[in-house]
């Protein structure tokens, strides 16, 4: 629905103001949407009907751009109510498709609950009869039923809670296995919605390996000029060891909200922003806005991270700390390090790849003392190994 409104919007901007940006940005809207719908009626063939609802939404607009020069003319004012009412369609369908899910999850339980009933009904009633047939047969069959229920029971409360790897390991033939194999095809639904639509770190809220991942694939087909920014900090595990893990986490959040102002001052709208996991960050942009957002990041997080270190160690400039391998050094106050992986000079085919060449670079960066993000501008052969010819660094520092 976001990505649906955010073509609508662009698409009435670029009637009233007739900007080639917000014509270009509805278009991305539009493939994004189609994709997504794509997805969903993967997950859900009562959704295929939106692909047509959809279709039928963007060629109203096109009508709509054909007399957009005149937007009080009666044509103009047809196209947008029809707009609306697509729209309005659009949010209905996928509304109804929401609550369909939710109320499939909870005729589930339901089920659940009353074949739990019948079950142990059954049980009290087969307890009878094994008094004659024998308590050994009485035994068994309580056992095989009320495993059975409970399994049930935890898959309902599990699956109820959000946690949908826990699938009831039933290989019954009867309602019980049925049901079993239901709750499992429900579970994997509702997990790759949560993938898709909740994929986002706890810390941070800004999205995680998932969400870039698909990112930076759609990126690399479309072949448009790419700039993927990863952005660690150095000696973290130090400083983690030295103030504790709640200190730890404030200095994330500080350098994820660096991030975001550098992207919000020096970036634009379709920049992305992306949190792997502890002190890892990812940036999405394009080869001419890396230089801003980069240096940004560097001077901000060197000018506020000293904050964040006792008075006492912030006048010695270090701290005092221990290695992986149990030995005592010196720590200097946290610096950031940024590898910039573009398609300028080479032709990137898949996130592995960049991720591989990021690595490397990210080892190189941490290698040079001081913050500094640097650039590989080597062409074909990603294998030569990196040097001051075939990088570029910023800032400017001699080593």
């Amino acid at each position: 629905m976001e990505v649906i409104v955010r073509e609508e919007v662009y698409g009435r901007r670029y009637a009233i103001l007739g900007s080639p940006e917000m014509l270009e940005i509805f278009w991305k809207s539009t493939d994004e949407a189609k994709n997504l719908i794509n997805t969903l009626s993967e997950l859900d063939k009562s959704a295929e009907g939106l692909i047509k609802l959809h279709e039928e939404f963007t060629g109203l607009f096109i009508k709509y751009f054909k007399h957009s020069k005149d937007l009080l003319s009666p044509q103009a004012k047809r196209d947008e109510q029809l707009i609306k009412k697509g729209h309005e369609k659009l949010s209905e369908v996928i509304t109804g498709l929401n609550e369909g899910a939710r109320k499939s999850q909870r005729t589930k339980t339901l089920e659940g609950s009353m074949i739990s009933l019948r079950t142990y009904r059954i049980a009290g009633l087969l307890c009878a009869i094994g008094l004659i047939l024998g308590f050994a047969s009485v035994v068994f069959i309580t056992h095989n039923i009320s495993s059975s229920v409970d399994k049930l029971k935890r898959a309902t409360q599990e699956i109820a809670e959000g946690r949908f790897d826990i699938i009831p390991d039933l290989k019954n033939k009867d309602e019980l296995g049925e049901l079993a194999r239901a709750f499992a095809d429900m579970a994997k639904r509702l997990k790759k919605l949560e993938e898709m639509y909740l994929d986002a770190s706890p810390l941070t809220r800004l999205p995680g390996g998932v969400a870039i991942e698909n990112v930076l694939r759609k990126r690399i087909n479309s072949k448009a000029p790419l700039a993927f920014c990863l952005v660690d900090m150095d000696n973290f595990k130090a400083f983690n060891d030295r103030y504790g893990y709640a200190r730890g986490s404030e200095v994330i959040k500080a350098l994820g909200n660096i991030i975001e102002n550098a992207v919000r001052k020096y970036g634009k709208e379709e920049d992305f922003i992306g949190h792997i996991g502890g002190d890892d960050f990812v940036i999405i942009t394009v080869p001419e806005r890396y230089p801003g957002i980069c240096g940004e990041i560097i001077s901000e997080f060197d000018r506020t991270i000293g904050d964040f270190y006792d008075p006492e160690d912030r006048r010695l400039g270090c701290i005092i700390g221990k290695t992986r391998q149990g030995i005592e050094m010196k720590f200097p106050i946290l610096t950031v390090s940024i590898a910039v992986v573009t398609n300028q000079q080479k032709e990137l085919v898949d996130p592995i790849q960049v991720g591989e060449i990021a690595a490397e670079l990210k080892e190189y960066a941490k290698s040079i003392p001081g913050s500094i993000y640097v650039v590989d501008k080597r062409r074909r052969d990603s294998r030569q190994s990196l040097g001051e010819d075939n990088i570029i660094r910023f800032p400017q520092k001699d080593v």
